[in-house]
């Protein structure tokens, strides 16, 4: 059953915290609401309704203990009394709601969440944010359309630049594509964290439309925010920011240049390529990596002499595995022993450029052709291989790719099982 079946409608409505009507079980003293409010806990998903009359409450202690206490319960039963307390006029409840509201698609999320930071200095608040922005709901998992809305709120107007780049975060988390215009809203910020936080939410949305809000970013003068930026055009593909990358890439040194040249490497243009192979024979390893992933994307054909003979005398590990990838785009689609395809299949059991090459791989299944050369391996690969190639069909496969899976769901792994049982829904969903 879907999850979104599970949830009723629930209309945002204002507060009105002053006019807001207290339970008729409520004593007058604040302390004796919150001791209601943790016995009704004690009944879990049951209590919920009865936790949630008192979201109103004139007191923030006592709301804050409403919402804390439904963050506690956790489930889909939780997501209209959240929904609701999004909306409250402090910003840690707006952020316990958001944190909780995540929690629902993503389990344990609120431990980790900026709630479990918030300290309090009157009506302000302190929250610090995770490096780590990584985390994402499988594409099979549903979220209601008034999550998406009462978050998209939350960005552009939440009470605190904490709350508003907290609900960015989460738009990203849940894939909120309802939420592009609040967050491309959240670009105009004056606060460097919402920006950066909307930036990384559109990265994980992927959605094109969204890459030209991201572009008048590429020159802030926040360097996180800037490479941010970069990223979101490349990911995104977004052809009109080429020319200011470019400018970009000639005008920088260090990361931001390492960055400009992996952006546009991403778009791919064709009149691109002398920078892709000019730069192809850096002293840097990363500016090789970049170039040959635009050559990758280029796709000239005449590039395939140049591909091959850097691949075979590169020695350091990434721009080998952006070589193989462009070899594999420019049609090296063969599985022999010393093959660029089996190179990028093999790498999948080194932890520390798995994801990079599931990045690959995963682009590159989305031709068939490549797809076909890899599933008479799935049956004697390793479990790094078996759950990398699940996951890369998940993402880019076809209903070509459903019987492979299936098979996968009768392996002796018990890892590769659940992967494969994952990666089957997930790919379902999107066909």
């Amino acid at each position: 059953m879907r999850l979104a079946t599970l949830f009723v409608f629930l209309p945002l409505l204002g507060w009105a915290q002053n006019q807001a009507p207290v339970p008729n079980n409520a004593g007058t003293d604040p302390k004796d609401r919150i001791r209601t409010i943790r016995d009704i806990a004690k009944k879990g998903e049951d209590g919920i309704a009865g936790i949630a009359a008192y979201g109103k409450d004139p007191v923030l202690d006592v709301r804050l203990e409403v919402v804390k206490q439904i963050d506690e319960i956790g489930g889909p039963k939780t997501v209209n009394a959240l929904v609701a307390m999004v909306s409250d006029n402090d910003p840690e409840v707006q952020v316990r709601a958001t944190d909780g509201l995540v929690n629902v698609y993503l389990p344990g999320y609120i431990k980790t969440g900026l709630s479990r930071s918030i300290s309090r200095a009157g009506n302000a608040i302190r929250a610090k944010f995770t490096d780590t922005n990584d985390q994402i709901i499988d594409g099979y998992v549903t979220v209601p359309p008034e999550v998406i809305t009462a978050l998209g709120g939350l960005v552009r107007g939440g009470t605190s630049f904490e709350s508003r780049a907290n609900a960015a975060r989460a738009l990203g988390i849940l894939r909120g594509r309802g939420a592009l215009a609040d967050l491309e809203a959240g670009l105009s910020s004056k606060d460097g964290q919402t920006m950066y936080e909307a930036l990384i939410a559109l990265q994980k949305i992927r959605d094109p439309a969204a890459g030209p809000a991201a572009s008048f970013l590429l020159r802030d003068l926040e360097v996180r925010v800037q490479i941010a930026a970069l990223q979101t055009v490349g990911m995104l593909r977004t052809t009109e920011a080429a020319p200011k990358v470019r400018q970009l890439l000639d005008d920088s040194t260090g990361r931001v240049q390492r960055e400009a040249l992996t952006a546009l490497a991403m778009i791919g243009r064709a009149e691109d390529r002398d920078v892709f192979l000019r730069l192809l024979a850096s002293r840097d390893a990363n500016l090789r990596a970049a170039s040959a992933e635009g050559l990758a994307r280029v796709k000239n054909p005449a590039d395939q002499m140049v591909l091959t003979q850097a691949f075979a005398d590169e020695r350091e590990t990434s721009p080998r595995l952006s070589l193989a990838f462009a070899l594999v785009a420019v049609g090296h689609v063969e599985m022999t022993e010393l093959s660029p395809l089996r190179y990028l299949m093999n790498t999948l059991n080194r932890t520390a450029y798995r994801s990079v090459v599931l990045a690959f791989l995963t682009e590159l299944a989305r031709e068939p052709v490549v797809r076909n050369a890899l599933y008479p391996y799935l049956p004697t690969g390793t479990r790094d291989e078996k759950t990398g190639l699940s996951i890369v069909f998940s993402r880019s496969g076809g209903r070509d790719s459903v019987p492979y899976l299936e098979a996968l769901q009768k392996d002796g792994d018990v890892a590769v099982v659940q992967e494969a049982v994952r990666s089957l829904r997930t790919l379902e969903a999107g066909l």
